[in-house]
């Protein structure tokens, strides 16, 4: 385990391989589940404030929830504000291209039409954020679905804490991914 400040990040993080394979998964973190993407105070606020930015890049079902329930809802099990899903599968934010889901949000993104990207949550995937007592937990989550990431990530030696370098840096800073990786680099030598 790396400790930088109150942040812990987890062995996996970092000696784990992975890179998403779309071509192969389709986007199934998207969709599978049983519950929506967590969701932080100031993305709440965003998704309220600019919802009529991206919704042209959402499926009309998704719409439909969102119109529905609300931008978001209260998980019961986890306490957490979480993105609304379609019949209980897919994310009500989900956009499809050529067979493959994507983050509607981040398409409208992508296009110029909002300043967001995504929910930070989904930025970091297949990272998740746990809090505890006195640390912020960074674990790996393992997932079947995602077995095609982790054979792309092996080939292309890719380790988990660098394919969500953007990600983390959005959340914790660049100061934070610069001590990540020293403290890397000095666990690899010291194991050498």
């Amino acid at each position: 385990m790396i400790i930088i400040g109150n942040v812990a990040v987890s062995d996996a993080v970092v000696e784990e391989q992975f890179t998403c394979d779309l071509q192969k998964c389709k986007g199934a973190c998207c969709v599978e589940g049983d519950s929506g993407a967590p969701l932080e105070l100031d993305e709440m606020n965003f998704i309220e404030d600019e919802y009529d930015h991206f919704k042209e890049f959402l499926t009309e079902e998704g719409r439909e929830v969102i119109e529905t329930v609300g931008h978001f809802i209260h998980d019961k099990e986890s306490g957490k504000m979480k993105t609304p899903l379609i019949k209980g599968a897919a994310c009500a934010y989900i956009r499809y291209e050529d067979g493959i889901s994507f983050c509607g949000i981040e398409k409208a993104w992508e296009a110029g039409k909002t300043h967001f990207r995504k929910p930070v949550s989904c930025h970091l995937y297949p990272v998740r954020i746990e809090q505890l007592k006195e640390y912020e937990a960074v674990n790996y989550e393992e997932w079947s679905i995602c077995a095609p990431a982790c054979s792309l990530g092996q080939k292309m030696k890719m380790p988990v804490y660098k394919f969500v370098k953007d990600a983390l840096i959005r959340k914790y800073g660049p100061d934070f991914y610069e001590a990540l990786e020293a403290a890397v680099a000095y666990k690899n030598n010291d194991n050498s």
